[in-house]
């Protein structure tokens, strides 16, 4: 384990020679990121096309010690990590933050570790026996997020590993140390040249989508540049994973509690200070008691410090940077001047440094109001009223986006039901946004394709093959 200090002079640059991070809750300089080049990728790829094939040939119980050993480095190096984070993205250490993203890291490696990927035998009737077996790809393009940048780049990269490929990781511009600090850890366990962080700009990107040694790119971000993947990636036939813009909608039902259900409902539109793709971002709430939940609501979110993330006490940060704060501000004006009314926030002071929008509550909105069409990505809720199931039901499934949605109920039976009838690829029912690593995860119409997670996210790391004879 390195100290905080020694754990970021090991991914800097000589200073002067990189681009400098700063901390979005104070606009103080964390440290230089460095500035890697197509150049610096062609290496990388190359490092990793040599270190693949002796990887794969380990098997997969070789492949799961190694991802083992360095969920142990990675839970080592905890609270390095999450400082680092913390700084570098904006969010708290403590609640579903920065120390809770670094766990993550962790949990998510063991379980791509030890998941089972046995043959499955698909015929086998005396005179036919076939069994469907994967392949290793070979050398794998993971591109990042800013607002989960450690744990998403462990969703791409853990099956990866465990399926015998290497990969190369190309990271956020606006959070490259915590991937850079995570990589220096993870790769104390594994050979050299297998995983490597590219620092890059678009450029970087965008060789990667396009690189003939690619095959298979792993993407979470904006749809718009998943679309940009898609084109870039056709000439190679590359295979891609997409994990794209949501806008999830959350309906409650009139037999719901709004006591019971108000911290759940927060959290599930506020972790991460909204900055999460599959957070709950449009609540649909029944006229019976569409009240009393944004009374509760409010209560909750009043309630929640939001500040620096060093501050042990905070459980909310800042937006992540001045474009992510422009499009929460915009929107949340843009509600205002329509008439909709402001239950919390809505003020932000700009007189103090950092990216810190307040949370903010909107009630008795247009569902056609840009706060509620418009992926927001940040702390602003619209509440909107509907009378019939039907009418929410259309209402949620009206946008082109389908990565989450969740249904509140008192009766699960009931909830299930409507659950059903809701076009996103998960549905909730009393919770929104909760993953887990052992269950498939992946988005409906243009919030992308393919599945992460379990045994279905390994084999959208493999080439399936069938052996039959």
């Amino acid at each position: 384990m390195e100290t905080y200090d020694a754990l970021l002079a090991s991914i800097s640059p000589a200073s002067g020679t990189g681009r400098t991070i700063l901390d979005p809750a104070t606009g103080e300089a964390v440290d230089e990121a460095p500035i890697h080049s197509v150049e610096d990728l062609e290496q990388a790829i190359a490092a990793a096309q040599a270190a693949q094939p002796a990887w794969a040939a380990l098997g997969h119980d070789a492949r799961s010690a190694a991802l083992l050993k360095a969920a142990d480095a990675v839970e080592r190096s905890a609270e390095e990590l999450a400082r680092l984070l913390s700084r570098e993205q904006g969010k708290p250490l403590n609640g579903p933050n920065a120390r809770f993203e670094v766990g993550a890291c962790a949990a998510w490696l063991r379980v791509a570790a030890t998941t089972p990927m046995e043959p499955e035998t698909v015929v086998d009737d005396g005179e036919t026996h076939a069994e469907l077996h994967y392949k290793p790809i070979g050398v794998v393009g993971a591109i990042g997020p800013w607002n989960w940048p450690m744990m998403i780049t462990v969703w791409q990269i853990a099956p990866a590993l465990r399926m015998g490929n290497a990969v190369v990781v190309k990271p956020s511009e606006y959070t490259p140390l915590s991937v850079l600090a995570l990589a220096k850890v993870i790769n104390e366990e594994l050979p050299e040249g297998l995983l490597t962080v590219v620092s890059g700009g678009r450029d970087v990107g965008a060789r990667l989508a396009e690189h003939p040694a690619i095959g298979k790119i792993m993407f979470t971000g904006s749809t718009a540049t998943g679309k940009a993947i898609i084109k870039s990636s056709a000439d190679t036939v590359k295979r891609l994973t997409l994990e794209l813009g949501g806008n999830d909608a959350g309906i409650v039902l009139p037999d719901a509690d709004p006591p019971a259900i108000a911290q759940d409902l927060f959290w599930g539109a506020f972790i991460n200070t909204g900055q999460t793709c599959a957070a709950l971002k449009r609540l649909y709430v029944h006229t019976d008691i569409y009240d009393a939940v944004c009374e509760e609501l409010t209560k909750v979110a009043a309630a929640m410090p939001m500040g620096n993330g060093l501050d042990e006490n905070n459980v909310l940060g800042p937006l992540q940077n001045k474009a992510q704060y422009d499009v929460v501000a915009n929107l949340v004006d843009a509600a205002r001047a329509s008439g909709a009314r402001i239950l919390l926030g809505g003020n932000p002071d700009t007189s103090q440094p950092g990216y810190f929008y307040p949370t903010t509550l909107v009630a008795d909105i247009d569902n056609n109001n840009p706060l509620v069409t418009e992926e927001q990505f940040g702390p602003a809720l619209p509440i909107i009223r509907y009378d019939t199931v039907d009418e929410a039901v259309e209402k949620a499934n009206a946008l082109d986006v389908g990565l989450g949605a969740s249904v509140w109920s008192a009766n699960r039976d009931t909830a299930r039901e409507v659950a059903a009838r809701l076009q996103a690829g998960t549905v909730w029912i009393n919770k929104h946004g909760a993953v887990d690593p052992r269950i498939p995860f992946g988005g409906a119409k243009q919030s992308g394709y393919g599945l992460e997670f379990g045994v279905e996210g390994l084999k959208a790391l493999g080439v399936p093959q069938v052996i039959n004879g």
